[in-house]
């Protein structure tokens, strides 16, 4: 069998630990001995309520956050306890989607600047031209026109700002894309319009991918598999159709039993999609 991309084995995240004038203080744990696994190519669900630790676990996948025990391999590669500058030349490969592009796009600066910086960085574009260049076809890509690369985050629609997010991306060239509930302050239609071109972006990029979300109907339409966590454990997974229609973990039953419509629907991007047109 070939070996996953990105792995993860019995991922332990703990805040707060440490010493004191007291003794030693344990902290919170909020993994506990995690496993996932993201093959090249595939698109994976993380999906849990609020606390259950999806987001940690996705800072923990990108090394945004340490561990305090167990392994994370990356193409191969032990990631698990390299510093900073081991992890620099793994960042390009390794990209993460924010839930607020609000808060992750620099308010400062226009969107040509903060789509071209990272080119230039990374050693993807000679000068800033080129860096102008790929960006304004990667807005093309992403529907959107030129002149937004002149504009500030705050003119921009919720919707625009994270095809930007989507963008900033996928003008990295990664492998790997952690997307941490993109759509979840958007409304359906829109959201049917970000989830598509993710899609179409993946499947064009190769891209193996990490989606979190509470919305189990954006993971039933989205990924190929999905893990189920509750109180920083997993305590399900498999693939969508599996898992959702044959539920194995009472946790899981309760998701699917809160959910407002009497079923998922894993076609309403496609209905979406021809509604809109």
């Amino acid at each position: 069998m070939t070996e996953p991309l990105l792995a993860a084995t019995g991922i332990k995240v703990t805040y707060g630990a440490g010493t004191s004038l007291f003794g030693k203080k344990p902290g919170n744990t909020v993994l506990h001995g995690v496993d996932i696994a993201v093959a090249a190519g595939e698109t994976v669900g993380i999906v849990g309520e609020s606390g259950s630790g999806k987001t940690t676990l996705g800072r923990a996948l990108l090394r945004l956050v340490d561990v305090a025990d167990g392994e994370i391999r990356f193409d191969g590669q032990d990631i698990t306890r390299l510093d900073d500058n081991a992890m620099r030349p793994l960042r390009r490969r390794m990209q993460m989607i924010f839930q607020d592009p609000m808060a992750s796009l620099n308010p400062r600066h226009s969107i040509g600047r903060i789509l071209g910086e990272p080119l230039i960085l990374h050693g993807l574009a000679e000068n800033r031209k080129a860096a102008r260049d790929q960006a304004a076809a990667m807005l093309d890509r992403v529907s959107l026109p030129e002149e937004v690369l002149a504009r500030s985050p705050h003119e921009l629609s919720g919707g625009q700002r994270q095809r930007i997010g989507i963008a900033r991306a996928a003008l990295l060239r990664p492998d790997f894309v952690l997307a941490d509930e993109i759509v979840s302050g958007l409304d359906v239609s829109t959201q049917a319009q970000v989830l598509n071109l993710l899609k179409a972006l993946s499947r064009e990029m190769g891209l193996a991918m990490a989606f979190i979300s509470h919305d189990l109907s954006v993971i039933r339409a989205v990924c190929d598999r999905v893990y189920v966590m509750q109180f920083g454990k997993i305590v399900e997974h498999g693939p969508c159709a599996q898992v959702f229609d044959n539920p194995q973990s009472a946790y899981t039953r309760t998701l699917l039993d809160a959910i407002p419509l009497p079923e998922i629907d894993p076609d309403w991007l496609d209905r979406v999609a021809v509604d809109e047109a």
